[in-house]
Parts: C-alpha cells; sequence; structure tokens
C-alpha cells in the first residue's frame, strides 16, 4: 500500500494555493476598483477568466501528457492526463456557470448563442466524452493509450474556442489582445484591475497545479487497492 501521509512539501504547495486564492479574493473585492458601467457584477470577471484559464490550461496539459505516453509509456503520463482532464473539466464547468452570471445583467439573458459561448461548451462536452471513453476500457494499457489520442485530438477544442472571439463576430469582449472596444461587456482595465487580475490567474495556476498533484496521488492509491484486491482474490 501507498503511504498514507500527505508529503510536507504538498501540504506546504496546499497552504500556499489557499492563501494566494484568499489574498486573490481580496483584491477582487477589496482592492480592484468598482467597474462604472457594470457595477458590481463585474468582479465576476475575475473569477470568469481565471477559471476559464485553468481549464484550457488542462485540456493542454492533458494533451502533452497524452503525447509523453505514447512515445514513453509510462504510466505516471497517463496519470497526468486524466487528473488534468477531471480538473479542467471543473473550472470549464465554473467559466459557463460565471459567464452566465455576468452575462445576465450586461447582455440581459443567461445565455445567447455567442461563438465564445458554444465553443466552450462544445470543449467541455468534448472531454465528457474522454471520460466516458475511458470508463467504457476495462484493459488498462488500452485505455491509456485511447484516452492519450483523445487527449491529443481533442486539445484542437482549446484554440478553436480562444481564437473564436478574434476571428467571428462576436458581443464577448476580448480581454487579451487587441478586439472591438464596442463589444458588450468590454471595458478598459485600470492599473488596479490588471494587478487583480494577473494576481488571480496566478493564484488559480497553482491552485490547478496542487488540484493535479492532490488528483494523482489520490489515483495512485487506488491502483495500489485495486492491485491488493487483486492479489487477494488470487
Amino acid at each position: 500500500m501507498t503511504d498514507q501521509k500527505m508529503p510536507l512539501g504538498l501540504r506546504l504547495l496546499t497552504a500556499a494555493a489557499i492563501l494566494l486564492v484568499l489574498a486573490a479574493g481580496c483584491l477582487v473585492f477589496l482592492y480592484a476598483p468598482r467597474e462604472r458601467v457594470m457595477g458590481e457584477v463585474q468582479r465576476v470577471f475575475y473569477f470568469h477568466v481565471a477559471s476559464a484559464w485553468v481549464g484550457m490550461l488542462s485540456f493542454v496539459v492533458a494533451a502533452v501528457a497524452g503525447v509523453t505516453y505514447l512515445v514513453r509509456r509510462t504510466r505516471t503520463w497517463d496519470l497526468v492526463g486524466v487528473s488534468s482532464v477531471e480538473i479542467g473539466m471543473v473550472f470549464g464547468l465554473i467559466a459557463i456557470v460565471s459567464g452566465s452570471i455576468w452575462a445576465r445583467p450586461v447582455w440581459n439573458t443567461w445565455w445567447t448563442w455567442d461563438p465564445r459561448l458554444v465553443t466552450t461548451t462544445i470543449m467541455e462536452l468534448a472531454y465528457a466524452a474522454y471520460v466516458l471513453l475511458r470508463q467504457g476500457v476495462e484493459d488498462p494499457e488500452r485505455r491509456a493509450r485511447f484516452g492519450a489520442v483523445y487527449a491529443i485530438v481533442g486539445v484542437l477544442t482549446v484554440p478553436i474556442t480562444f481564437l473564436s472571439i478574434r476571428f467571428l463576430r462576436t458581443i464577448h469582449p476580448v480581454v487579451i489582445g487587441s478586439g472591438d472596444a464596442a463589444a458588450q461587456g468590454a471595458f478598459d482595465m485600470t492599473p488596479p484591475m490588471l494587478q487583480t487580475f494577473m494576481f488571480s490567474l496566478l493564484a488559480f495556476s497553482v491552485l490547478y497545479f496542487v488540484l493535479l498533484l492532490h488528483r494523482m496521488r489520490l489515483a495512485r492509491r487506488a491502483e495500489a487497492l485495486e492491485m491488493r484486491r487483486a492479489e487477494l482474490a488470487a
């Protein structure tokens, strides 16, 4: 069986991630100014974009892990891939929900068939299919191989989602890079807003890394338990 005690390094990283997220929350509600047009609802922006960033980052990491697994056939990289996808789906869902909260007072609707919303939903559903695919394959090696290939192909939804508001007609504001300043919900970030935004991205990125380590640790313990059961049944 694996060691039940959490490593000191992981405990320190977990504490650091919690402190960073709490600090980000303080910056959002206490430091960043109130947006002149949208008011308090604009504060959702910092969590919304940070969650979307982590979701896309997770899927890119899963694709890299998939390539590495196919090359090295190391079980660890399969764990990185599936763990990253699961985390990415959670943060992707948070991004969709928080985006709806932001859209209701700004666009006067919870949902609209905007390119960014549609492509984000498609991306989320694509990785839901990834999870279902893995559950339908019993052989560990085949499951890992199929998962790796799917993650590599599925990552194409990430650039499509990211670029959708740059190449298609949209009411979704472009946060990073140039875009239509007249887009509904667009605003110019003041220095405190930009600082809060960048800090939120950092805090959520660290949180993702810590969650990935925890998920992989849980997966290893589950595998060890499964092997132990197989030994007892033999």
